[in-house]
């Protein structure tokens, strides 16, 4: 790994522990420390810099819950450019705020940045990169999700990572670019990057995290690339203050680098993409940053790139200082099914056996949870090596062996195989099992081939960026995911126009496959929640997440199926409650209900307390605050709004 700059940092990301507050200063570091968060504030998109998405507030509870009632909404500073010039349209509004004194601060889906009052939404100033200047992102187009905070408690500074590839730093009480930082507030992110071209195969669409005084940021690279030679996913770290290069850890090892050799016939040379696409965590006590990567180019062929390839698929730990790697651990070997690690690494302190573990849980998108101590990179439970299916394409050799967590038991159903199909009748059994034949299907990690396969899950997971939630004082951790098969027919390109030799094909290219008669081709449920007990690593409860296609299948079964679940969204954690939000379509298209609701369930049994209905389809995660002495909760909705709930006065 090639090192920039070595910094001598100190701890100063806002929300510090006041033992990490002190120890700094007790170190002697020249750069005073924040100090820490105060009660009801929201720092970081996951609530702390550990991403447990837990807030210890109790206003809202079992017994209020169900008068919690829109009090405000605010809309984006987008609606009216994206009314003017329909090209600079989004199809969601992913955006986290975070919450701190007593401001609200929020990124739009064209990665501009608000400040709002907590208590009423009304703007205070509004900041425009004007980042969609550079043409449309890849993938998802305009889709953003969150900023981040650093104090030294004086100077106040928020950092956005733009559509355009640009960090930028900017003044939290005035929203003006921190001159000083970079040039003239920003700093141009491809230019350590190989091959990168913002926003046309490089962008970036999740916030950055600060520690010690070091700003990191991931990247978003072009899932369907025609040529292998592409951008690497390389995570880059910066100065707080001056914007000035700290260090690059390289997402694919260079020469001489730990690593290296597992990519074979030179392909490290010009291999892109395993770049950390989505949101990291950070561990303020050790200076330690969790970095999830993704898969390499191509997400669906890999015979261009043989061997394991790291740090594809891999959780990284990196030393925030140097850059360093302090530990990894590679979840999918030689990757072919866009397994990305989705979500934020989730630390959290637990007692297992007897002893207690500074842990960090990794969730993905196969329906497995990976469990290590945060610190060695040691699993808290095994993980065996398993012998999967091999690959039948000319010129693919998929690793024979892959990890397995022997605890926790998947939150998922996995394998697109015979047992997994839909079963409400005989008949509707043999008419799924029909449509499944016309594929070739089997257990998870079944490869992707010229006929077409079913994998299940899908590339939509599982788990995906919403992540996950961590409860510390039960030890209980919660996951929603999505039951989302897809098909990947893997067909020869032109020559003229890609040297892959194979890339994905159709039909179908998107996301779903349906089943007989219009129904999900598999058992539900299809979106669910499940609560998992991190010190036992046993399965606490599950509930299927809303109703789903209950109607369609009752009306064809003759009887009530009951909630068959759908795609929701994030969840959100209080002393009290757990919180998450779901469309009446559902994502992915899956019916969640016949409203938009925000729904409040028991954390000890998953019954549903309340739901708040919504005006708009919610599509980010909620968080919570304290403003005025009152609890909201706020999370963002397809419309491009924020709306705020709170009890009835």
């Amino acid at each position: 790994m090639r090192i920039l700059r070595t910094l001598v940092v100190t701890c100063a990301l806002a929300g510090a522990t006041m033992a990490g507050w002190q120890h700094a200063l007790l170190a002697g570091d020249s750069t005073p420390a924040a100090p820490p968060a105060k009660p009801g504030e929201w720092r970081y998109y996951g609530g702390d810099a550990g991403s447990t998405k837990y807030s210890a507030l109790d206003q809202i509870n079992k017994e209020n819950a169900g008068k919690l009632k829109v009090v405000w909404t605010w809309d984006s500073p987008d609606l009216p450019l994206q009314k003017e010039n329909r090209s600079l349209g989004s199809f969601a509004y992913e955006a986290t705020p975070i919450m701190v004194g007593d401001t609200l601060y929020a990124s739009t889906s064209l990665a501009q940045v608000a400040a709002v009052d907590p208590a009423t939404g009304k703007n205070r100033w509004v900041f425009n990169p004007e980042g969609y200047s550079a043409g449309r992102p890849t993938n998802l187009g305009y889709v953003h999700r969150g900023l981040a905070y650093w104090t030294d408690g004086n100077q106040e500074r928020l950092y956005i990572a733009s559509h355009d590839a640009k960090l930028w730093a900017i003044d939290a009480k005035t929203g003006q670019p921190i001159s000083e930082f970079g040039d003239q507030g920003k700093v141009d992110l491809t230019k350590q990057i190989p091959r990168a071209q913002a926003a046309r195969n490089y962008t970036m669409t999740s916030p950055p995290v600060v520690c010690r005084n070091v700003v990191i940021v991931g990247s978003s690279i072009s899932d369907g690339p025609q040529f292998k030679e592409a951008p690497r996913g390389d995570v880059q770290a910066f100065d707080v203050l001056t914007g000035k290069p700290a260090w690059v850890f390289h997402a694919i090892p260079q020469e001489g680098e730990f690593g290296n050799d597992t990519w074979e016939g030179d392909s490290w040379k010009y291999t892109g993409n395993a770049n950390v696409w989505t949101l990291m965590s950070t561990d303020e006590a050790l200076g330690y940053v969790y970095l999830p990567m993704s898969t390499p180019t191509n997400d669906w062929y890999g015979g261009h790139r043989l061997g394991d390839g790291l740090f594809a698929e891999c959780l990284v730990c990196v030393d925030v200082t140097t850059g360093q790697r302090v530990w990894h651990f590679q979840t999918v070997h030689h990757g072919v099914w866009d397994y990305d690690l989705p979500g934020a690494p989730v630390l959290c302190d637990l007692k297992v056996d007897g002893q207690p573990i500074k842990a960090v849980a990794q969730i993905t998108k196969t329906g497995f949870t990976f469990v290590f101590d945060r610190v060695t990179g040691k699993p808290v439970w095994p993980i065996e090596e398993r012998p999967v299916p091999p690959s039948t394409v000319p010129g693919e050799k998929l690793s024979p062996t892959q990890p397995h967590p022997t605890r926790p038991a998947p939150y998922e159903r996995q394998g697109s195989t015979e047992d997994n199909l839909i079963d409400f009748t005989p008949e509707l059994r043999a008419e799924g099992k029909a449509i499944l034949d016309k594929y070739d299907h089997g257990p998870l990690f079944t490869p992707p081939t010229e006929r077409g396969t079913v994998n299940l899950p899908g590339w939509a997971g599982g788990a995906n960026w919403w992540g996950a939630a961590f409860d510390p004082d039960t030890g209980l951790f919660y996951v929603p995911s999505v039951t989302s098969p897809i098909t990947v027919k893997l067909n020869k390109p032109d020559p003229a126009r890609s040297n892959f030799n194979y890339v994905r094909g159709g039909p179908p290219l998107g996301g779903g496959l349906d089943g007989p008669r219009g129904l999900p081709l598999f058992k539900p449920p299809y979106g669910r929640i499940t609560a998992i007990n991190l010190h036992t690593g046993d399965h606490a409860w599950m509930v299927p997440h809303g109703d789903g296609p209950r109607k369609k299948v009752s009306e064809i079964v003759g009887r009530d199926v009951g909630p068959l679940g759908s795609g929701g969204g994030g969840p959100l954690l209080t002393k009290t409650l757990l919180f998450v939000g779901q469309g009446a379509t559902g994502r992915g298209g899956r019916g969640g209900g016949d409203e938009h609701v925000l729904r409040a369930f028991d954390k000890a049994t998953g019954e549903i307390v309340a739901a708040a209905v919504l005006p708009g389809s919610p599509s980010s995660t909620p968080m919570t605050y304290l403003a005025g002495g009152k609890q909201y909760i706020v999370l963002g909705t397809q419309k491009g709004q924020l709306v705020a709930l709170a009890l009835e006065e």
